[in-house]
């Protein structure tokens, strides 16, 4: 639409120049017997038609630009995506899995628009066989991390060198995704996820509110806590504010990438992003149900977490039409207001009433903690991910880790006196 309406700007801007060049030419006559001073006369007059229809020109091309200008501030306040116009690539890290395949049928099944959402995979180790299997799709770009040099590490983490290589790998191909190829927003996905069907809807739904809220650094399709057991099957609609950085299938922007690139860490990329002196403050969006799950128990990690957590995270079957629904509840604002104020009203529970089935109040409930202790406790009887991150709980939002158990929502949560998170508790 926007293509559209340039093309009939400049066709009247062209119509304009071409009508005054003739009416100019057709009024403008210079007989024989004119003297040469009536010839200047007349080109000059001539002269100053043709410059003040250009600079009309100019005027006019202005006005058009910034009316287009206009019109794509409005589309981000007013929420609304123009689908022309917005390509929003998905990165996919690789390495040496040739079970590759499994996360790029299902990205290219779900794929709405090959245009709009071009798969982009990079791929590190230079392992024949997992490149064999990436050129078989004609459907995706690959790109190659050229660095294969061997890396320098202290003797204590030789053992981590992975992690290393990871992060070099994680740097270059973020820098050609934005100052390569020039995107302003990209989805990064890793080899061993599989995408739900709703996974391209859920971003591209999401996507106005990162541009529109700068509290917001990152979308994600993750809920560390998404076990089965742990979640609302009802209700995949379901989105929440979280300061702790998901990942496992998450959106960024050229902007967040502009404050990163020149301080990118050597390892361990992850654990860096969620620092304070990166995170600044800012949360990510993430879901009730994930929108990926992950299949690769080998790798770097040694399969850590995937045995007690990470194979149990249910993912989403269901499509929800997030383009069509009014998120603007996540907006720190309007989400400050409503839930954090929700969680606070909630009645106090203790985890044996919970796990007894003794409370007689409908709703949600909440169960407090109050030390790094007690939070550990209660997470593990709870069934949640009990680890820290500079002192954030995963799913954590002003401390407070949202959940659902036998059917209930549930709040653990801190005293509402809470200071902030505490670095110390990792």
């Amino acid at each position: 639409m926007r293509l559209k309406r340039t093309n009939i700007i400049l066709a009247l801007c062209l119509f304009i120049w071409a009508s005054l060049l003739y009416y100019t030419f057709t009024t403008i006559q210079i007989s024989g017997n004119d003297k040469s001073t009536d010839i200047d006369t007349k080109l000059n007059q001539l002269e100053g038609g043709l410059s003040e229809q250009f600079q009309l020109n100019n005027d006019m091309i202005r006005t058009a630009h910034k009316y287009l200008l206009r019109k794509e501030k409005d589309i981000k306040k007013g929420l609304i995506i123009d689908n022309i116009e917005w390509k929003i690539p998905v990165l996919v890290f690789a390495c040496n899995r040739i079970s590759i395949s499994k996360c790029l049928d299902k990205l290219i099944l779900y794929r709405p628009n090959p245009d709009k959402f071009p798969i982009i995979v990079s791929q590190d180790c230079n392992h024949q066989e997992t490149t064999d299997v990436i050129k078989k799709y004609d459907q995706v770009i690959l790109i190659q991390q050229p660095d294969q040099s061997d890396i320098q590490v202290p003797p204590k983490e030789k053992k981590f060198k992975g992690y290393f290589k990871i992060a070099r790998h994680y740097g270059w191909a973020l820098n050609q995704m934005f100052f390569n190829f020039n995107f302003s927003t990209i989805i990064v996905v890793e080899d061993d996820l599989e995408v739900a069907p709703d996974f391209f809807e859920y971003f591209l739904g999401t996507y106005p509110i990162l541009q529109q809220d700068p509290s917001l650094w990152c979308i994600s399709a993750w809920n560390d806590n998404g076990k089965e057991n742990l979640v609302n099957l009802h209700r995949p609609d379901l989105l929440y504010r979280t300061d702790f950085f998901p990942g496992l299938g998450w959106m960024l922007t050229k902007n967040t990438w502009l404050e990163l690139y020149s301080k990118w860490p050597r390892a361990y990329w992850d654990d860096w992003i969620r620092d304070p002196a990166q995170r600044r403050g800012r949360s990510c969006i993430r879901p009730e149900i994930s929108r990926t799950r992950t299949f690769g128990k080998i790798g770097v990690s040694n399969g850590l977490f995937f045995e007690k957590h990470l194979k149990f995270i249910k993912l989403n079957e269901d499509f929800v039409p997030f383009t069509k629904m009014n998120l603007t509840y996540l907006l720190k604002d309007n989400y400050d207001n409503d839930f954090v104020n929700a969680v606070y009203q909630s009645a106090v529970v203790t985890y044996q009433d919970l796990r007894e089935e003794k409370i007689t109040s409908d709703g949600p409930v909440r169960i407090i903690y109050r030390t790094k202790e007690e939070y550990k406790r209660r997470s593990k009887m709870l069934g949640l991910m009990d680890d820290f991150k500079s002192g954030v709980p995963r799913t954590a939002y002003k401390g407070i880790v949202t959940f659902h158990y036998k059917g209930r929502m549930v709040h653990l949560a801190p005293n509402m006196n809470w200071k902030g998170y505490d670095p110390s508790w990792s």
